[in-house]
């Protein structure tokens, strides 16, 4: 028996709801010799759709990668109607940076990297700007800059897209990175790439929200981050939190105040995604505990 250390995979699905899932799934893999050690589910009741992530030790299953999707398939999804991911967990998901010029997220999730509190590779940083090539050398990583206008946006993301892929990206991290990002990418990423941003959005928008809201009195600043998709900031939500403002705030402090939380809230939502827990359907993402 394994414990803690033990290689585990995890298996996220969903698929109508119906009697008898959890057992037909837990059954499956207990009789490939799995030990199961954290299963959460969801019924939505209003779309009839059952979700459901399970993870178990490898030590002892019968089952290698492709031999589990023949035979999930055959047990499994085709008689529920299951859509399914299956992921090994000790391999470290292989992560990519686009920045701009502000670097507080760039720091926080570096920092995270480089203390060992996230079991991911950074292979490279791309940014349409040149300002931050100083953190990434100040920690021994590939920056890559390329600038992009109007005219040049197709042919600088093609390249953007072909250096993701010689670098067998899983994941891209919009961290503060202000360019609207092309179907082309979206596309190739699908699912696999996670925003942040303040929620002043749709009443404060433009370059100086923090300006606008503070002139407006807010009492409330937030900030979300979630997956992209082409119907911009409007992607399955993946983590939300907010703090209070009152009229002692600067614009200073409300910059200040904002930053910090996109940090946190990015911060969570990568995690969630590292730890194989989110799952998205339609625009909605279930969040596992």
């Amino acid at each position: 028996m394994g414990g803690p250390g033990a290689q585990t995979a995890t298996l996220l699905m969903h698929c109508p709801d119906r009697p008898g899932v959890v057992a037909a799934v837990t059954r499956f893999l207990a009789g490939h010799g799995a030990n199961i050690i954290d299963l959460d589910q969801h019924v939505d009741r209003a779309e009839g759709v059952f979700f459901m992530r399970v993870k178990w030790e490898l030590d002892g299953f019968g089952l290698d990668t492709a031999g589990f999707g023949a035979a999930f398939e055959t047990a499994i999804a085709n008689d529920f109607r299951a859509t399914w991911q299956l992921h090994d967990d000790a391999r470290p998901l292989r992560m990519a940076l686009f920045v701009s010029r502000m670097s507080h997220c760039l720091y926080d999730l570096l920092s995270r990297w480089q203390s060992g509190e996230w079991p991911v590779e950074i292979p490279l940083i791309i940014s349409n700007h040149d300002t931050l090539r100083p953190v990434a050398e100040q920690f021994g990583l590939p920056f890559h800059c390329f600038p992009i206008t109007p005219e040049t946006k197709a042919e600088q993301e093609a390249r953007e897209i072909a250096l993701l892929e010689e670098n067998g990206i899983d994941l891209v991290i919009l961290a503060r990175y202000m360019q609207i990002v092309s179907p082309r990418l979206i596309e190739a990423f699908p699912q696999r790439i996670i925003n942040i941003h303040h929620s002043f959005l749709p009443a404060f928008a433009g370059a100086r929200p923090y300006h606008a809201a503070h002139a407006r009195g807010v009492k409330i600043i937030g900030a979300t981050s979630h997956y992209v998709t082409e119907d911009l900031d409007a992607g399955p939500i993946i983590e939300q939190d907010v703090t209070r403002i009152t009229h002692r705030d600067s614009v200073g402090e409300l910059v200040r105040k904002g930053q910090d939380l996109e940090k946190l809230v990015l911060a969570r939502g990568v995690w969630a995604h590292i730890q194989r827990q989110t799952l998205v359907y339609r625009n909605r993402t279930i969040v596992f505990s």
